[in-house]
Parts: structure tokens; sequence; C-alpha cells
């Protein structure tokens, strides 16, 4: 069974707002550049059930085009073999993107991936929001699975507006997801999951663009 969602929008309500007053909403220029030199990304804060300390980590895509998260232990599930507390994991995470100087990026969107077992009766909520630091007004997008499932899964947003971080201003992108598992009327034996990475993949994506200060 498929596992792609798409969420276009949602990434327009989200940061469309974030940086207003402190940053301009453009169109990506048709031909946008990049910075030669590498930008690097650090965590500055981890909390959550889904990313205990060490089990997540952050890069930057060669060419500067993607900030990459990475889960080893983001994994809810329910039934046989789980802990009354396992049906919900979360994760926040505060990033602290290092920009090349006299560059500034923004954020076009999000892929969060994953895989996924629910047995017949079950079902599942994977929910996420990100935004930078400061920002007031922040949605949160929630997507729903239902069982039988047994699949990988992408939920993909996409911005309908560019908001420019504020040249010379540090502001952290900050991620928060959140997985959570239902048994509904699955057998009493049987085990339900989802997790926020697979063998295949990395657990989310966020896509930069970036343009001269």
């Amino acid at each position: 069974m498929s596992g792609v969602v798409a969420a276009g929008g949602v990434a327009a309500a989200l940061f469309g707002s974030l940086l207003a007053g402190q940053g301009a909403a453009d169109e990506v220029p048709a031909e946008a550049a990049v910075p030669a030199e590498a930008a690097r990304v650090s965590i500055v804060t981890v909390n959550g059930s889904g990313c205990p300390a060490g089990t997540a980590s952050a890069t930057v895509s060669p060419g500067n085009s993607s900030v990459t998260v990475s889960y080893s232990s983001y994994l809810a599930q329910v039934g046989v073999g789980a802990e009354p507390t396992d049906f919900r994991k979360n994760c926040q995470l505060s990033l602290d993107v290092k920009v090349p100087s006299g560059w500034t990026y923004a954020v076009t969107g999000a892929e969060h991936r994953g895989f996924g077992h629910l047995e017949k009766g079950a079902g599942a909520l994977q929910q996420s929001q990100y935004y930078f630091q400061g920002s007031s007004d922040v949605a949160v997008k929630s997507r729903t699975f239902t069982g039988p499932y047994d699949s990988e899964w992408r939920i993909r947003e996409t911005a309908g507006e560019v908001v420019w971080a504020p040249c010379g201003q540090q502001r952290n992108l900050n991620i928060n997801t959140e997985l959570r598992v239902d048994a509904g009327t699955s057998a009493d034996k049987s085990t339900s999951f989802m997790a926020m990475e697979s063998s295949k993949v990395p657990g989310a994506t966020y896509d930069l663009v970036w343009k001269r200060c």
C-alpha cells in the first residue's frame, strides 16, 4: 500500500507568518544561486521520547540544497511487546544552521518519511511543525493512517510563499514531530507500529533555497 501524502499549502501558512517584520517574502529567483562554501548545521537542543540523547543527527546535503534529519530510535507501537507509554513518541529539535557569510536561506518545503505496520482495525497519526525561533504563529499538520497497512510512508509539504531568514541574525530552525498508534479494534495478540525512518531513507528532509544578502 502506498504511503505518500501531499500537504501543499500548509508550509505556506506556516512559513508565511514566521518572520513578519523580520524578513522579506519573495519568489524563488528563476536561477537560484547557491553559496560555494558549505553550510553547516548542529543540534542545539533535543528533547522527547522519540529521540533520546545520541539518537538524532542533522546534516546539510552536498550543494546546500537541504537539511536532513535522521533518527535511530523513533518508534511508536502498541500491542505485544509494547510498554503502555510506547503508543506516543515525540521529538523536539532546535537546529543552528550556520550560513556562509553574505548569504541567507529559506525553507521551501519538507518531506517526512518512515515505515509503518498497522494491523486491521488499528490506526496511526503523524504530526509535524517546523518554524524559525521567535515565531508566535505556528501551524501544525497532522496525517492519519488506517490498518491494514505495511509499507514505507512519505509525506510531502510544499511552501506556497518563500520567507527568507533575516540577514545577519541567528534564528534557529525548530522541528517538532510526533507519532501515535492506536490499537483500535485490532486483535489483542497483535502488534502495530510507526517508525520515523526506515532502512532505506532518513526521517526527514527540509528543502533550502539561497540568495545573497
